[in-house]
């Protein structure tokens, strides 16, 4: 685990979070080794902790027309544009590791239009961090720009609730001012 201290808010000791908390964690320790601290760091508040997994699987986990890469590159590019440095460095692991590809992640942090990106994933990307930095300038244009490149409306949705829920997420980790684990800077690197 990260030393030092990984949120300016209360970090529960592992036995005294709820037990169906405690396992899930402990599930994901038991697959990468380490329990990030993101789960550490909101269990202070579980009810929320469980909301926030509940809405994140159900838009990461689920069958969709965007690949579990892409979605990874959504979550990297507009954590990237909102600053928020645990989600691009613990997501960026992941997204290195879904796309086989050492180099996406820090792309899309940095300048997400200058990624290696084929057409259709460039159109994704450019809507993700337009929701993102500026909601208010989306228009109809850009939802038949993303339909003009293959995605359904089910798919531009998807981009849009994963554009909002980690713009949840990383003004949680600004507030919290949250730590990455260590072991995500190395992840899907080598």
């Amino acid at each position: 685990m990260t030393e030092g201290q990984i949120s300016t808010f209360p970090v529960p000791n592992l036995e005294d979070i709820p037990e169906d908390l405690r396992s899930m964690m402990l599930a994901i320790q038991e697959k990468t080794g380490f329990i990030p601290n993101v789960f550490l760091g909101l269990a202070h508040r579980p009810d929320e902790l469980r909301a926030f997994m509940t809405y994140h699987d159900a838009l990461m986990e689920r069958d969709s027309g965007l690949t579990k890469a892409e979605r990874e590159m959504i979550v990297v590019a507009t954590s990237g544009a909102n600053s928020c440095m645990y989600c691009v460095v613990a997501h960026g692991a992941i997204l290195r590791i879904r796309a086989k590809d050492p180099f996406i992640a820090d792309q899309l942090a940095i300048d997400p239009s200058k990624a290696n990106l084929d057409a259709r994933q460039q159109a994704m990307i450019a809507f993700a961090v337009k929701l993102a930095r500026t909601p208010e300038d989306l228009e109809q244009s850009d939802h038949q720009t993303l339909r003009d490149h293959g995605f359904s409306d089910d798919d531009i949705w998807d981009i849009g609730a994963i554009t909002g829920l980690f713009a949840m997420s990383n003004r949680l980790a600004h507030l919290a001012s949250m730590q990455p684990n260590d072991e995500f800077f190395t992840m899907g690197r080598g």
